[in-house]
């Protein structure tokens, strides 16, 4: 009976030791993925709803002065009055929806992004609204001025894009076409110069919202050095006509570490990700 019992205890302790391993494994696996503490960050700090919300803020005292002055344009410089309607372009992802979810989804998987999951996501229509945006939107809207939504995602999932933020109450005119998604026209492509321009016909454009450089002016394909050139360039606008909105998680910036060469393997653009640490040592 003695060996039996033995027996059991010790097929309970190797059951235990097995569960132990497998718990284990996955806690390190999560906290290991790339992606883990920019999406805690988002998802939970004070910090990240402080600095969104300060961002929006700070746009909407400037509106007042945006809508009185014909010569203001987040979009061209002129030397006569412009005298079209007013607008502000949004970009969506991490500028008015926070996809937070979908990256912890991704992390808890231990996988990488899928467009098809990705796709399915946005068709759910469960993101939340960065803190910030939907405050600033309504006050826009309430002082006349159009809203116009640029995104990269697909044309083919608009109708759930349109979902979200009508669940969450951003403005959104029945009237008129104010998402305008990649593919939507065959020369709107993932870069957002024609889409702009689109708007700029018939609006003098405010302002700009967005995530990533490429949401203000073309910023791909070119070398690191050069991005904080247009920066440096445009340094009057930021904060007062073009607003950056931080995501730590994805993004053009990323790319730019590695001067956007997808041939690269991904042994080698670790390597490159691991030269930009700067150390500050010889």
């Amino acid at each position: 009976m003695r060996n039996i019992h033995q027996e059991l205890i010790t097929k309970s302790l190797s059951a235990l030791l097995i569960v132990f391993v497998i718990s284990s494994c996955s806690s390190s696996s999560v906290l290991q993925h790339p992606s883990t503490k920019s999406t805690l960050w988002m998802q939970n700090a004070a910090e990240y709803r402080a600095l969104t919300t300060s961002i929006y803020q700070s746009a909407t005292a400037n509106l007042g002065l945006a809508i009185e002055d014909s010569f203001w344009s987040a979009y061209d410089s002129t030397n006569t009055p412009n005298k079209k309607p007013p607008a502000v372009i949004l970009d969506i992802d991490e500028t008015v929806l926070n996809n937070s979810a979908f990256e912890a989804r991704m992390i808890k998987k231990n996988s990488s992004f899928n467009p098809e999951q990705w796709n399915q996501w946005v068709m759910e229509a469960n993101a939340d609204a960065v803190p910030g945006a939907l405050a600033f939107t309504k006050r826009a809207a309430k002082e006349g001025i159009t809203i116009y939504y640029l995104t990269n995602r697909e044309a083919k999932v608009e109708e759930g894009t349109r979902q979200n933020l009508q669940k969450l109450g951003f403005p959104l005119p029945e009237e008129g076409d104010h998402i305008l998604s990649k593919n939507e026209r065959s020369n709107w492509t993932s870069v957002k110069t024609e889409r702009r321009a689109y708007v700029a016909k018939d609006h003098r454009i405010l302002m700009l919202f967005g995530d990533n450089l490429n949401d203000f002016l073309h910023a791909e394909d070119i070398t690191q050095q050069e991005r904080y050139q247009l920066v440096e360039k445009n340094q009057d606008k930021w904060g007062r006509k073009w607003f950056m909105l931080p995501n730590p998680t994805y993004g053009s910036w990323e790319s730019a570490l590695y001067d956007f060469d997808n041939s690269l393997s991904p042994s080698q653009i670790d390597s490159a990700k691991k030269a930009k640490l700067d150390t500050k040592q010889d």
